[in-house]
Order: structure tokens, then sequence, then C-alpha cells
């Protein structure tokens, strides 16, 4: 016990020292931010001085065409062959070819709008089919387009080649001889809207957008956001909370992912006019401070003309209920306030209705823009988790060769097949035992908080934390007590060490190596009882001791990594 403890006591002051040194600091502050809004009514209205007559939502029947286009990625000359699905209204002068009475040469075009998807693999026909009706009922030539991916995934993701991409549709559509060139506008959500600067700076002649949830600042940040609010909403234990931190700390550049870090905030891409959509149930979006950006953004690009609606009980996509379920509606008013909005903005009409109206908008915590890729902390994070995974395939390959040979001796009746010492038998399955059964909880907590966020995400109602709030505590008693078991590993082994005579203080050794006076020559003599094995009398018990204790002792490394030994 005498030694037990000082060794648990330096154990536990290297592991704490880790969790310390891996810690980042993050500020929420400020907190429960909001911003009112200037009218309950979320209706857009215009001054139609002329007495135009407007088509609204429903004005028209809807036909539609397909057609392929190959969408290029610039970086690498890839090429996607895409499905574009175009909605066109039916009967009006442009679709017909006739005349509006007003010019005897040519028919009235139509303004058109171009669909950018969020995250996801959508394509043309499974996407946006209810808003991409909407606008045309209401006189616009809408085009879905198969989310131009090429060969990258969700990490990976090419968003100024994407950029490029919609552009090649929005061309398309301005080529078509119903549409004005000059009329043509985007419909972006979610991912999307780190992708539609781009498109509107480099294009110089997109005539308005519409955002629907706008992510706003770059992933870093914005998913931080997200992930860090949405484990506070579902009851994820602080300690758990503290993952993320560390999560989106990670400079993933040294591994030639830079999407982390992609820059979306360009002024420019704000300087047309915008209609800016959130719901309050939406868990993913930083509104307050999304606001405040997107108004900074234009206000430099001498661009007043933002509309922000925010409506009550709509998630992230606009939908209400739990978007996990098929058919879920979009929320009252948003369809016929976004046509009303694009068709008075597509022919110049000035808004009188609220800039901002709707629900009132909040965010409770502030979006970590301080955050930023820690490189020595990423890469000591990549060699204590690929350390562990090394350790935990050869104990579980040699475990299996022991078991094996174990089988063959007791069916053999050739005696013990490891030789173990006595005592490190029972040691080394204490420690395997708990640790791997505290992996195994941790795991569980963190695939339990995970689902928690993807069904608060689809709109579900938060549940009682339950383990995903005391699991964090009780991971760190069992971690207590696999470091007291070793603490005891070793103790037992000096406790051995000594037995054998191989523990000596510097005058033994000094004595053992003796100096011969007539040849010169140093003789090492070691006095001592250190007869029969230390661990175990086979190669293989020690081949598996060794290799099982290390992958162990890596495991409370990584716990250590993830601040299990500070919160």
């Amino acid at each position: 016990m005498k030694v037990s403890v000082p060794i648990f006591i330096i154990l536990m002051g290297i592991l704490i020292s880790v969790s310390h040194a891996t810690t980042v600091e993050w500020n929420n502050n400020p907190i429960d931010q909001s911003v009112d809004t200037l009218a309950s009514d979320t209706a857009v209205t215009f001054d139609n001085p002329d007495g135009q007559t407007l088509p609204a939502l429903d004005t028209y029947k809807v036909a539609t065409k397909s057609v392929w286009l190959d969408l290029k990625r610039p970086s690498t000359g890839e090429v996607q062959h895409a499905h574009v699905l175009i909605r066109y209204p039916k009967n009006t002068n442009a679709t017909t070819g006739t005349t509006d009475g007003t010019d005897s040469s040519s028919p009235t075009k139509l303004p058109g709008v171009v669909f950018m998807h969020g995250a996801g693999y959508g394509t043309a026909d499974n996407s946006f089919g209810d808003v991409a009706e909407d606008l045309s009922s209401a006189g616009f030539v809408t085009a879905t387009v198969d989310k131009p991916v090429w060969s990258t995934n969700d990490i990976t993701r090419d968003y100024p080649g994407s950029a490029h991409a919609y552009g090649q549709v929005v061309d398309y559509l301005r080529s078509m001889s119903m549409v004005d060139a000059d009329r043509v506008g985007l419909y972006a959500t979610s991912e999307s809207t780190w992708i539609s600067p781009y498109l509107v700076r480099d294009d110089g002649n997109i005539a308005f957008q519409i955002l629907l949830s706008p992510m706003v600042h770059t992933p870093r940040h914005a998913l931080g956001f997200f992930v860090a609010q949405d484990f506070a909403i579902v009851g994820a234990n602080p300690g758990y909370q503290s993952i993320v931190r560390r999560v989106f700390s990670a400079d993933t550049a040294q591994f030639g992912l830079t999407n982390l870090d992609f820059n979306p905030m360009i002024a420019e891409g704000y300087s047309i006019p915008t209609f800016v959509a959130y719901g309050s149930k939406d868990v993913m979006t930083a509104q307050v401070d999304g606001v405040r950006s997107i108004e900074l953004m234009a206000r430099q690009s001498d661009n007043w003309n933002v509309t922000v609606r925010n409506y009550p009980v709509a998630n992230h996509v606009m939908r209400l209920g739990d978007e996990a379920e098929e058919g879920t509606p979009l929320v009252d008013r948003y369809e016929r306030d976004m046509v009303d909005w694009a068709v008075g903005t597509s022919r110049g009409l000035k808004e009188t209705s609220a800039s901002i109206a709707g629900a009132t908008i909040y965010q409770s915590i502030a979006v970590p823009t301080n955050l930023y890729g820690h490189t020595k902390l990423t890469i000591y994070g990549v060699v204590v988790h690929v350390a562990a995974v090394i350790t935990l395939l050869v104990a579980f390959i040699l475990s299996l060769i022991a078991l094996e040979r174990k089988i063959r001796y007791m069916i053999g009746r050739r005696g013990p097949s490891l030789g173990f010492v006595r005592g490190y038998q029972r040691v080394l399955i204490t420690i395997s035992a708990t640790t791997i059964a505290t992996l195994l909880l941790f795991f569980a907590g963190v695939g339990q908080i995970i689902w928690r966020v993807v069904t608060l995400i689809w709109g579900a109602a938060p549940e009682s934390p339950g383990m995903i709030y005391w699991s964090w505590y009780a991971i760190q008693v069992v971690c207590v007590l696999v470091v007291w078991a070793w603490s005891r590993v070793f103790c037992q082994l000096l406790n051995t060490a000594a037995q054998k005579g191989l523990l000596r203080t510097p005058d033994e050794w000094r004595a053992d190596f003796e100096i011969k006076r007539l040849t010169g020559k140093p003789v090492l003599r070691i006095r001592g009882t250190h007869t029969g094995p230390i661990i175990a009398s086979t190669r293989l018990g020690v081949a598996l001791f060794v290799a099982t204790t290390l992958a162990m002792f890596c495991v409370l490394l990584v716990f250590a990594f993830w601040g299990l030994f500070v919160y």
C-alpha cells in the first residue's frame, strides 16, 4: 500500500496534466442574445404605383422538362453528368410565344431561379419540389439540379467548384428563350449558403437571392456553434460538451482537409436583394450573429435591400414537426411570403413591409469565432489515438493466439499454457476488463448524444438527459479505479524485481561492477536471487502482458485527451 499510493498519485498527475494540456478555451458569451422584430406579421408587401398585375402563389399551372448538363469541376477537370429539372408556368405569353400587349415584337420574358442544395447528396428529382413548384406557379422558370459532388464527400466538398457548377446552371437558364437573363436569382439553403456568396461575386449579374437558414460563418465556427448548442440542449454532461471544443480545434489542414476554414464571409455575396428565412426551432443556425453579419456585409456592399423573416415552430429546413417523417409540410406563411418577395423583387418594386418580422430572433450562445486549428494538439491527438488502435489490435491478436494455445493445453493436459507468475494474470484481467468496459460506456454515451442531436435536428423534442449526463461521472469513477489497478501493477512489478534481486542501490551496483586489478577489465557480478520468471515463464505470456497493459494505458491517454481527468 505504501508503494501503491505514490505510484497512483504520479499516474493521476500525468493523466490530469494531459487533460489540462489538451483543454481548449471557449467563450460562450454573450449568451441568450436576441433581436426584436419590427412586426409579428411576416407578410411581404410592395409599393405598386403602376398598378402592375402581380402573379401570386398558384396563379399558373406548372409544366416540367428534363435536361442534362456536364458540370465541370475547374480544379481537376472532372465532369459530372447532372440531371436538371426545369419547371415553368403554363399559358404565359413567354411560354406560348405571344406578346403582353406592350411590346409588339416579342413576348415578355420570365424571371428564373436556380436551387442550391444543402448537406447530403440531393438530386434534381428529390429536392426542392414544393418550393420550386410554388415559384413556377407564380411565373418563375426554376431549375433544380443533381448536387455537384464529383469525387468529393461531405468532408472534402469543393465549394468554389460547386459555385462554378451552379453558375453553369444559371447560364443555361439564361440561355432559355422564355427567361429574362437579367432576372435570374438563387435559392440557397444551409450548406449552400457557403457557396452562394462566391457565385454572386463571380457572376456579377445574379438578380436576387433567397437564403434559407444561412450558415454565414466559416464551417469551423458555424458547425462548432451548432454542435455545442445542441449538446447543451439535449442535456449532455459538460464533460461531453468539452469534446466539441477539441474536435473543432483540429488542424485538419495538416491532412489536406481545408474546408473547416473555408471563408464564405464575402461582402460582395450580399450586394443584391436578399431574403433571409429562419425557423425558431432551428437548432443548427446562429441566427442573431447571422443576421448581424449579413446586414453588415450588405451595408459594406451598399445594399439596403435585406428582408429577414423568422417563423415560429419551423425547423432548419422550414418544416413543421419531425423531419424524419415523410411529407412534413413547410411552415405556415413561408411559401406565400417567399413567393411574394421574389415576385416583387424580380420586378424592381420597393418593399413596404417590415424588413425584419416574425418571431423574436434568439441565440443561446455566441459563435466561437476565436476558435482555430491547434497544430500541436492535433498531432498529439492523432499519435495517441493511432497508438491506442495499434496496441489494442496487437493485444487482441495475441489474446486470440493465447486462447487457442490455452485450449490446446487444456485438451492435451499439458499444464499452464502461459505460465504467468502468481498474481499477474489476475491483474491483467482486472485492468483489461475495467478499461474496456469504460471505453464501451464512453462510446455508448457519445453515441446516445449523437442520436439525440440528430433527432433534435429532425424536429423531435428533447428528452430527459439520463445516461448522457451521469455516464460521464461513471466513466471518471471507473477511470480512477483503472489507474489504481495500474498502480498495483507497477507495485507488483517492483515487488517481483526486488525479490529477484534486480532492484539495487547505487552502492550495490558499484560493488557488483568490480574491476580486476591485474587485467584492468571491468567484470559485472550481480549478487542476488534473480532466478525464475518475473512476469511469465513463456514468451507468449510476457508478450501478452506487455501488449495488453500498454494498450490499456494508451486508452487511458485517449480518455485524458478528451478531458475525462479534468471535468
